[in-house]
């Protein structure tokens, strides 16, 4: 599996606050989760054409500022209406102090994992 591209140095991840990056043509968001986990998912709402960079984190989720559906930091899944179809959440290298993304291998949660989501 890839390393991935360089996306940024861990410093640049504040804790709730999203930072949209593109990745090989890709729109990801970076978030860093209560535990200081980084995490990327695809930055675009399912619900409405969003950035969801540009929401709110808590704890384990992120929130589309939008229309207030929020998915799993962890599987992309999303946990409330009005999205019902997951983002896309792609692997997080840490390699030093900078942080690598992985595009072209989309991490893809089994159903289980849906978290009570509405999908």
């Amino acid at each position: 599996m890839s390393q991935g591209v360089r996306v940024a140095a861990v410093d640049e991840i504040q804790l709730t606050e999203p930072k949209r990056v593109e990745v090989s043509g890709v729109a990801v968001a970076l978030v860093k989760d209560s535990a200081g986990v980084i995490h990327a998912l695809g930055d675009t709402c399912t619900h409405g054409e969003i950035s969801l960079s540009e929401g709110f984190v808590e704890d384990d989720t992120l929130e589309c500022w939008a229309h207030g559906s929020r998915f799993s930091l962890r599987t992309g899944h999303p946990l409330n209406l009005p999205a019902y179809e997951p983002v896309p959440v792609f692997p997080v290298n840490i390699v030093g102090d900078e942080v690598f993304v992985d595009v072209q291998n989309p991490i893809v949660p089994d159903a289980a994992s849906a978290e009570g989501g509405t999908a």
